[in-house]
């Protein structure tokens, strides 16, 4: 069933909700979000919710719902904090290396935004972002003595880490209301891909409100119903009251605990940036990396991972999108791509070291598909076959190899 196929209600106080979230293509409304497992593809922040709970009007799913797709905030700044909790292994320096090595294979080096907002995967990250309609955007990741910064202001998009002093740009021959860029770490874009991906499996209520970064807001809980397979326990969305923003955005696993992903604004103003926020050129004698043209794709301003949440429309069609599918329905969906490194192809010593080690932390599992390893964190779980697919998904271990086997 596709997203919002039914007007009716579930539960005393939930809803079906009636047209998935989307807003007027007039409209730009201002970023939001990254995650990553993976991606990938998130410890909780207590500090983000102001104390005391204010007294708003009571309003149904349904209503808070229409307030959030009629947003058309178009400026801000503010500073974002996001945790992000998977339960992965402590690495040592293993990641860095694998990194580093990654940056000297010439896909942008330390300015890479691909690679630099991987770093939001894990532990407590300290975010400065501004935006200014749909050609202006700018997010730094502050860190203890640097800063790398994302500029969107145009065509352009500029990377740049002081630490290295390294630039990477590039361009998009499209951009405007054909290009919804993405500023990493907000809570809108975590938002906005749960409910666009939500379906009659799931459950939305409001429950009660709350106070983030001075404003006051209403909580909006999601719930998986009736998905036993999935290790999503619940999402709530803290949803400004005046101009329907979302400001905070938690993910508690099925498994309890802390939150797997947990991101607020601290700070947020809704004035027009100033026009200098935007502006970059490149420092005297820095190395400049030159990107491919974005042209119609996304610039590198990162997303949640396509299919790690319900797959909405595409559900159990098993449709392939640039090389991914999807296999299963709804939040037990799993996404299913090749790496290529199947069939006798030989890895890298680099690549070869890793898998070496990795083997070491998964769980071998056989089935129709073969043979391979499932890797675990408190949310995502991925299955790598012997022959170089990747099974993947916000589901059990069990609901992972059951997908593997009926895809083949």
């Amino acid at each position: 069933m596709a997203p919002y196929a039914s007007d009716g209600t579930t539960d005393p106080g939930q809803t079906r909700v009636p047209h998935p979230v989307r807003r007027k293509a007039a409209r730009y409304v201002v970023p939001v979000a990254v995650m990553g497992v993976a991606a990938a593809t998130i410890g909780l922040v207590p500090a983000l919710a102001d104390s005391g709970d204010p007294d708003l009007p009571d309003v149904s799913a349904r209503q808070l719902l229409a307030t959030m797709a009629a947003s058309d905030v178009e400026q801000l700044s503010g500073t974002v904090r996001i945790s992000t909790d998977l339960g992965l292994p402590d690495l040592g320096g293993l990641a860095e290396g694998l990194a580093s090595g990654a940056g000297k294979d010439g896909d942008g080096g330390s300015a890479d935004p691909a690679s630099r907002l991987a770093e939001l995967a894990s532990g407590t990250h300290t975010l400065r972002i501004a935006a200014d309609g749909p050609d202006r955007q700018k997010v730094s990741l502050v860190e203890k003595a640097a800063e790398y910064s994302i500029v969107h202001n145009g065509k352009d998009v500029w990377g740049y880490d002081s630490a290295s002093g390294e630039v990477y740009h590039t361009t998009a021959s499209r951009h405007g209301a054909q290009h919804r860029e993405q500023v990493p770490g907000t809570p809108q874009d975590f938002a906005d891909k749960v409910l666009a991906a939500v379906d009659d499996t799931t459950s939305v209520k409001v429950d009660g409100t709350a106070r983030v970064a001075g404003r006051d807001a209403y909580r909006l809980v999601v719930t998986p119903r009736h998905a036993s397979g999935t290790t999503v326990g619940v999402i709530t969305i803290a949803v400004d009251s005046a101009t329907g923003l979302p400001l905070k955005f938690t993910l508690t696993p099925a498994g309890g605990g802390p939150a797997v992903v947990d991101a607020g604004f601290t700070r947020i103003s809704f004035a027009q940036p100033a026009a200098s926020t935007f502006r970059f050129t490149p420092p005297e004698g820095a190395k400049v990396t030159e990107g491919e043209d974005a042209g119609e794709h996304s610039l590198p301003f990162g997303a949640f991972p396509e299919g790690l949440l319900p797959s909405g429309e595409a559900a159990g069609d098993g449709t392939a999108k640039d090389g991914v599918r999807v296999v299963g329905k709804g939040w037990n969906s799993v996404v299913r791509f090749d790496t290529g490194l199947g069939g006798g192809t030989r890895p890298s010593s680099g690549q070869g070291a890793a898998s070496g080690f990795l083997g070491s932390l998964g769980d071998q599992v056989g089935g129709k598909f073969g043979t391979g390893t499932v890797f675990s964190t408190r949310l995502i779980n991925a299955l790598v076959t012997d022959d170089g697919t990747v099974y993947a998904g916000a589901v059990t271990k069990d609901t992972l190899v059951k997908a593997a086997n009926e895809a083949r």
